[in-house]
């Protein structure tokens, strides 16, 4: 009932296309841990990947799925010493420098666009 967005669709799709691995592991307690998470559920992080030219970077892939003009907060648990947007090849983009508020970054989105962000770790 309700629209794609309502019902979670994106999500399932995802779940679907791309179920969980279990793995066994020891029986001791783990606390949670996510490398990432992205505070709206217009917003998909598609890719995290090495980036091609910097052993100190990863290159993180995020896209609006909502049709919707959101801003969205990507939280990362990664030591990240710097975040620029960057274009598909990952040079840096004009005015690229996203500011660190507490290991996250504020993304502005249009509808359906997609950015690319090169986080640059801490050694």
């Amino acid at each position: 009932a309700g629209s794609f967005q309502d019902a979670g669709v994106i999500q399932c799709a995802y779940n679907l296309n791309f179920p969980l691995h279990v793995l066994p592991a020891s029986s001791a307690p783990h606390s949670a841990w996510s490398a990432f998470s992205v505070s709206s559920p217009a917003v998909v992080l598609e890719t995290v990947k090495q980036a091609e030219d910097r052993a100190d970077a990863v290159v993180v892939r995020l896209y609006e799925a909502h049709g919707s003009t959101v801003v969205a907060w990507l939280q990362t648990s990664l030591p990240v010493r710097e975040a620029m947007l960057c274009d598909l090849l990952e040079r840096p983009a004009e005015r690229s420098c996203l500011q660190l508020e507490e290991q996250r970054v504020r993304l502005s989105f249009t509808p359906f666009q997609v950015l690319s962000v090169l986080l640059v770790l801490r050694r």
